[in-house]
């Protein structure tokens, strides 16, 4: 996928911030921004990082992200080195800080995300091989029109639970709402 880049100054990208990133991300513009004459970055689609995911259904993330920046939660936003784009959400489990990292991986939302908790001891159960966690079986029984980030959070939280509990008492919780 080819982009067509224009030249932008840094004074045009001040003065209407707001008009230019509509313009990317509407329109799919691409621009080099540029300031006291040296290039010094680039305003790009997301879809660029996310080939293969539709415009659709990164306009659909985009709205997932604002309503969870709406009740309050404050997730952060990087991507791998495959180009998936990871959410990472900052979470306390006892005097412990635990970043989730949900991995949306290409082909998403037909693919299931990927969760993954940092640090946490290396042998903590219901993970899988790769380390990612074993939640509610998402794995297995994701479904696209059903489920979306925020209840892929919720269950990466319940998990967390029992985590918390595993760590204080030496055993997993019989039952953790949300876990089989």
């Amino acid at each position: 996928m080819e982009l067509d880049f224009k030249t932008l100054t840094m004074m045009e990208l001040r003065s209407s911030p707001g008009e230019i990133l509509d313009k990317v991300y509407k329109n799919g513009e691409s621009f080099i921004i540029e300031r006291n004459g040296c290039q010094k970055a680039c305003l790009v689609p997301i879809w660029f990082f996310l080939p293969d995911i539709p415009k659709d259904i990164v306009y659909k993330v985009n709205e997932e992200l604002d309503q969870l920046r709406q009740i309050g939660e404050k997730p952060l936003l990087t991507f791998s080195n495959r180009n998936e784009l990871e959410i990472l959400f900052k979470e306390a489990v006892d005097k412990y800080e635990i970043t989730l990292k949900i991995v949306l991986p290409h082909g998403y939302p037909n693919n299931a995300p990927k969760i993954y908790a940092s640090p946490i001891i290396d042998d903590a159960p219901h993970r899988w091989q790769d380390g990612a966690l074993c939640i509610f079986g998402a794995m297995a029984n994701w479904n696209p029109g059903k489920h979306n980030i925020t209840s892929v959070l919720a269950l990466a939280r319940k998990w967390l639970t029992g985590y918390g509990e595993w760590r204080e008492k030496g055993s997993w919780p019989n039952k953790v709402e949300g876990n089989k």
